[in-house]
């Protein structure tokens, strides 16, 4: 029976470009491939070259429908970010967060319903859910990515979508001492858009591994800095009110924009530590550590525009109408003011994980392994808002005569003004608007009943913070049988527990020098504190003025009054979610033949017992106080989830590969909170119930989807493949808005502080219901042009196209449309490396689609993204590649990312011309090297 299996030194020859893998040559025997391997000359395939080979060879021999990238050396993915790598694959897309590609889908899947793994181990995240944001992972020391489009038994994270796997370095594999010096220089395309923002940056890296004890000791250790500007000029529109004409029809008019320009510094500093021992032919053990200090502060400058939600008076003279549409594309307004926003934020997270691993190969059939991880995450945003304008309140101060036209192309709007919003002495510190409607507010300042009543909102800062916990355990062991269809038995059990909490608060600004009666007004902005303006141009508002609202807070220019004492929304967003998942599987590692055509894969079942709890607040609202009462909601439940792997080898090129398996996704973590909004009356509701609750489900269990993958991959060359493939999932128990019911033993009524007889509650808010399908096509082609001649040797093509479509209904019949579904998804790379010289193009694009973004008080809001096509360029130059020796272990390179400068832009509602985002990030610019020793 043919073995179909990989070594060490076929992995290196794959590696190197060497051989293509024919059958015939993984049938030699170890003794023959161990004699041949003193007398192989190593002619090795490196640079991006290289990395397409070690790829393509991962895609081929694993038993799952994967994908991969590879770096030839740490430090050398082929992009500097992860989300960007990966959404170049078959079927993945990523959605770009602030200009950074940070969030991916899979085959139409969001985020939400994929697991991500560092070095096969679940990881925290830095938001509210269990989506990682890839751009807190830094490129510079990973060695390579994995999707897993198929699930096995052994494999730890869940997804209906998929896995993502990063890896690091494995010291030992390789054969030389590594010392690697890495830079880059940035340069947005942008000049600086805010006086006290950058428009450049910097990355550097330093890498460092060595072999020790005769090679049975392995060191890798990474440390990574980079300071990476961003920049953005986008409108932002508040919303968009319908009206109905005098003939019936129903019109659209602008409600209010916030257009303002961003410059965003993302810093962060990273240090990976990767230890590898095999002390005996039994033993091997692999410690790794990964920290990472990630900072992102954002500076943002722009001015509030109210229309038809404003004071101003609309004239019908100047509208124009769009006559399909009924939309008012153009139209002046009197008497409105306006609010100058001078924004300032800090999104800092730092996360610690470490692992160790051990196997121990205890006879020739048997190895027994042993993992224990730890991850944790801390997360802190404070965000701040400071408003300014010609007077305080609505009715004080001059007012202006404001027009706007809409372009077309969903740019948004463009203005017309009249004052000049640079003037230090008209533009003044305060609230020009009747913001902050705080009974505790007013009862601070002593205005209740007066005339400046509600008018004490001079800005406002957002502080939730995010502490994310997980610990893991894993006892497996592998056992090989002799068995015609079944090579050998993975089984083992795992443990982790999870535990994550969100603290919600925003604090009321006011101006420290008010006081009613006697100081009751606005404040110029001290000389010191002054920047100069921010050019607002493109949106045709002109120059605003620029000052340094961080340094004003700490100066004690402002007192805080926090949100939650009269705002119940904070209550609702602070809570506690714990997980205790104990799983335990079983796996037959497939190597089998059906007459001559031989089989490989596995066959497992997995059980998964999962016990989740909620802590958080029941709460009302009494005399225009919030008050609250802890909650503590549990619930268990438990999961068999079969797999199935198969590959048919047809010859030494061809194979057919099938996949079957049940596949779960668990609820947000936002979504399933004990935090609620909860009454009781003596008065039973409908269901018999008197507590009536909204908010969290503590309840909720994880979608489930049964999914089928058939493919065709056909590996004609070392650095060529195409593939085609079709998937299919049914799925299950999806989450929709609906009723429910919780038990609310032991929780006090917030209005009277007892506990009432009755402890059942009708709930509302998300529940498991909805159905549907979801089925899609892939094609993906890599082709070196040498196969049609020799003389386009370097020359290369890669590209996949991939069609989703779903079927979706919620409990009510209503149809739904997955977030994160493109309909179509396109990558192309065009590449050319040879003697040294390194240059490629790349394109993905992608369909509309549904899609997360922070909203008001950073809750997350589901809005229309249009669809964007993104390319980018590189080209490079390696010395030792190109023979010249006295410079070898140099190369440089010359990167520019959405070179053709796509925006980001979503929509609210059907009409094109209402345009709710649209972001402008330019392009940016990479200078580098990298120097290996």
């Amino acid at each position: 029976m043919l073995h179909f299996k990989q070594n060490k030194l076929t992995n290196a020859l794959i590696s190197a470009g060497i051989i293509t893998m024919s059958t015939s040559f993984l049938a030699y025997s170890q003794e023959e491939v161990d004699q041949g391997d003193e007398d192989v000359e190593v002619i090795q395939v490196k640079g991006f070259r290289g990395s397409i080979i070690e790829s393509i060879s991962t895609k081929r021999f694993a038993a799952e429908v994967v994908e991969s990238i590879s770096a030839e050396d740490i430090g050398k993915l082929p992009d500097s970010s992860i989300a960007e790598s990966i959404a170049r694959l078959p079927g993945l897309a990523a959605q770009r967060l602030d200009g950074r590609a940070s969030r991916v889908s899979i085959r139409g899947f969001g985020e939400d319903e994929s697991g991500t793994t560092f070095n096969g181990r679940e990881q925290v995240s830095i938001g509210d859910n269990r989506g990682v944001e890839f751009d807190l992972y830094p490129s510079e020391i990973m060695s390579g990515v994995t999707v897993y489009k198929t699930p096995s038994a052994r494999i730890e994270a869940e997804g209906i979508a998929g896995v993502i796997d990063m890896q690091t370095v494995d010291p030992l594999s390789k054969d030389e001492r590594v010392l690697q010096f890495n830079g880059q220089y940035e340069k947005t395309s942008f000049e600086k858009l805010n006086p006290d923002g950058n428009d450049d940056g910097f990355r550097g890296t330093f890498s460092y591994i060595d072999q020790f004890a005769d090679h049975t000791l392995g060191v890798a250790f990474a440390y990574s800095t980079m300071s990476s500007p961003n920049q953005e000029k986008r409108w932002n529109a508040w919303g968009y009110p319908t009206f109905e004409y005098e003939d019936g029809s129903q019109g659209s008019i602008l409600g209010g924009a916030k257009p303002y320009v961003r410059s965003s510094t993302l810093e962060r500093d990273s240090a990976l530590l990767v230890i590898e021992a095999e002390p005996n032919e039994q033993l091997h053990m692999t410690f790794d550590a990964l920290y990472v200090d990630f900072s992102d502060e954002k500076i943002l400058r722009g001015i509030e525009i109210p229309f038809a939600w404003g004071q101003g008076s609309i004239s019908a003279d100047s509208a124009v109408i769009d006559s399909e549409s009924g939309f008012v594309t153009s139209a002046v307004t009197t008497g409105q003011r306006v609010v100058v926003r001078n924004d300032y934020e800090t999104r800092d997270a730092k996360l610690n994980s470490i692992g160790f691993n051990t196997e121990y190969f205890a006879s020739d059939t048997l190895t027994i392994e042993f993992d224990a991880s730890y991850s944790k995450v801390e997360r802190d945003i404070w965000s701040i808002e400071s408003y300014s304008g010609t007077g305080r309140g609505d009715a004080r101060g001059e007012a202006d005569t404001l027009g706007y036209t809409f372009d077309g192309g969903n740019t948004g709007a463009h203005f017309t003004h009249e004052l000049d919003y640079s003037d230090y002495n008209l533009i003044q510190l305060g609230g020009p608007l009747s913001w902050g409607w705080s009974s505790a507010l007013n009862d601070q300042y002593g205005v209740t009943g007066t005339e400046y009543e509600n008018q004490l909102q001079d800005g406002f800062i957002n502080a939730p913070n995010i502490d994310d916990e997980l610990m893991a355990l894993k006892l497996a062991a592998s056992m090989e049988v002799d068995n015609d269809f079944i090579s050998s038995v993975d089984f083992g059990m795992s443990y982790r527990d999870r535990e994550k909490t969100k603290t919600s608060e925003g604090y009321f600004m006011t101006l420290s020098s008010f006081s009613y009666p006697d100081n009751p007004g606005t404040m110029i902005v001290p000389e010191q504190y002054r920047l100069g303006s921010a050019s607002l141009d493109f949106i045709g508002m002109g120059d605003m003025l620029a000052y340094d609202t961080n340094a004003l807070i700490k100066d004690g220019y402002y007192n805080l009054l926090a949100e939650s004492l009269t705002n119940s929304s904070h209550a609702t967003k602070s809570w506690t979610v714990q997980e205790q998942v104990t799983s335990a599987f079983v796996q037959g590692n497939i190597d089998a033949q059906l007459g001559d055509i031989p089989i490989s894969g596995n066959i497992g079942l997995r059980y998964v017992q999962s016990d989740q709890s909620s802590q958080g607040n029941a709460f009302n609202t009494i005399d225009g106080l919030v008050v609250t009462e802890p909650t503590d909601i549990s619930h268990d439940y438990t999961h068999l989830l079969p797999s199935l792997n198969l590959s048919f080898r047809i010859d030494d090129e061809q194979s057919v590969r099938f996949g079957a398996a049940k596949t779960i996704s668990r609820a947000r973590l936002d979504e399933m909170n004990a935090s609620i909004n909860a009454s009781y009356s003596q008065i039973v509701d409908e269901n018999g119930n008197n507590w009536s609750v909204s908010g969290g489900n503590p309840n909720l269990e994880p979608k489930e989807a049964i999914g089928i993958d058939l493919s065709y991959e056909n590996y004609f060359n070392q650095e060529g493949y195409f593939a085609v493939a079709l998937f299919y999932k049914d799925l299950n128990k999806w989450i929709f808005d609906g009723n429910f019911e919780v038990d609310m033993t032991g929780v006090a009524d917030p209005a009277t502080g007892e506990i009432p007889d009755s402890p059942i509650a009708t709930g509302s808010g998300k529940t498991n219901g909805g159905e549907g399908t979801l089925w899609g096509y892939e094609f993906s082609l890599s082709l070196p042009l040498n196969i049609m001649h020799e003389n386009l040797d370097g020359f290369g093509v890669i590209a996949s196209y991939t069609g989703v479509e779903s079927d979706i209904q919620d409990q009510n019949g209503n149809d739904y449309e997955l977030p994160g579904l493109s309909d179509s998804i396109t990558s192309v790379t065009f590449y050319y490396e040879k003697n040294g010289f390194q240059a490629r193009t790349s394109m993905r694009k992608r369909g509309d689609f549904k899609g997360d973004v922070y909203g008001l008080g950073f809750t997350t809001d589901q809005v229309d993204i249009v669809g964007e096509t993104i390319w980018d360029a590189q080209i490079g130059f390696d010395f030792e590649q190109a023979g010249i020796e006295s410079l070898a272990g140099l190369s440089i390179f010359l990167q520019a990312q959405n070179l053709n400068k796509e925006p980001f832009t979503s929509l609210q509602g059907d009409n094109p011309l209402q345009v709710r985002d649209y972001q402008d990030y330019g392009s940016t610019y990479l200078l580098g090297f990298s120097y290996k020793l």
